[in-house]
């Protein structure tokens, strides 16, 4: 068996408009790599990190917590070092925390013969991710893990629905460089909601299961509308309703925050509407003094893969 893995952790957005912490996606673009190596002395070591200025003790990193709640539930006969080479930005809201979180487990899990399943590497991961958002939840988590979209049933047990991606369906994002902290972007929540913007939702994120199920990209489209969250997240995000008419404009299914933002991301089909959506942003922002980069992505249907 071998003693090292290099891994691809994956970038995801999370919500897809409607379902605000229990949908996400996978993409295949952008994303972290990982090196986790077996070792004879006992424990968790982070031994490189490049990219940005992280943590290197495992308690404060989210990949070294999330190690640290699997290493120590399965007491295996080693030790590990993480390598973590980090190309998706801290605070970004497409996963940052969740590709280190999930890449560690994923790759730890395969140098034992892979003993835990993909529920059960999420469940360790969540620990990791409860770091840097402040609760245990798993809509980045799932679709880094598992690939492709996912529904989070239910976090506690958790219970991840896996849903079909359509062949033609392509991501396009942007991401502000500024920073939001998911913690900050949960506070500004609202703790209760109207009712009918409740039915408007729930009825939101049903559509767009079925449409993910029978690749009814017309029902995408009407699906990928947030009343709920939205409406007090944007106005952290600058030049979000722009971005959003112009890419709508573009051609695109539809817009949202990807995440807790700044990134902002669309669907549509193909990947030449992708691109020209992609242009219709950079458009939006070069207008702008922020600096931003921006991304086409297919959806990944793998998730984490070995390197």
């Amino acid at each position: 068996m071998k003693n090292e893995i290099k891994i691809f952790s994956p970038a995801t957005v999370a919500n897809v408009a409607c379902g605000f912490d229990v949908l996400g996606f996978c993409l295949d673009t952008i994303g972290d790599e990982m090196v986790i190596r077996k070792t004879e002395a006992k424990g968790i070591k982070i031994t490189k990190i490049e990219g940005y200025d992280l943590p290197f003790e495992p308690e404060k990193n989210v990949a070294g917590v999330s190690a640290l709640a699997m290493y120590n539930a399965l007491q295996p006969d080693c030790g590990f070092e993480i390598e973590i080479y980090k190309k998706i930005k801290p605070g970004s809201g497409i996963g940052s925390s969740s590709a280190s979180a999930a890449g560690s487990v994923f790759g730890m899990n395969a140098l034992l013969g892979n003993p835990l399943n993909k529920t059960e590497l999420t469940n360790f991961a969540m620990k990791g991710e409860a770091l840097a958002s402040k609760c245990e939840h798993a809509d980045n988590l799932a679709p880094a893990i598992f690939g492709g979209f996912t529904l989070v049933k239910s976090a506690c047990p958790l219970k991840v629905l896996e849903l079909p991606t359509p062949s033609d369906l392509f991501a396009t994002l942007i991401h502000p460089q500024i920073e939001i902290k998911t913690s900050e972007s949960r506070a500004i929540l609202p703790k209760e909601i109207p009712l009918s913007n409740a039915i408007t939702q729930w009825a939101n994120v049903g559509s767009l299961v079925h449409a993910l199920h029978t690749s009814d990209y017309d029902l995408i489209k009407e699906s990928l509308n947030d009343v709920v969250i939205e409406p007090y997240r944007k106005q952290l995000i600058p030049h979000f309703d722009d971005v959003k008419s112009t890419v709508l404009e573009a051609g695109a299914l539809g817009c949202a925050i990807s995440g807790s933002g700044p990134s902002i991301f669309a669907l549509s089909k193909s990947e030449a509407t992708a691109k020209a959506v992609q242009l219709a942003m950079q458009n939006v922002y070069s207008k702008s003094n922020i600096q931003f980069e921006t991304y086409v992505s297919k959806i990944n249907t793998q998730g984490i893969k070995i390197l």
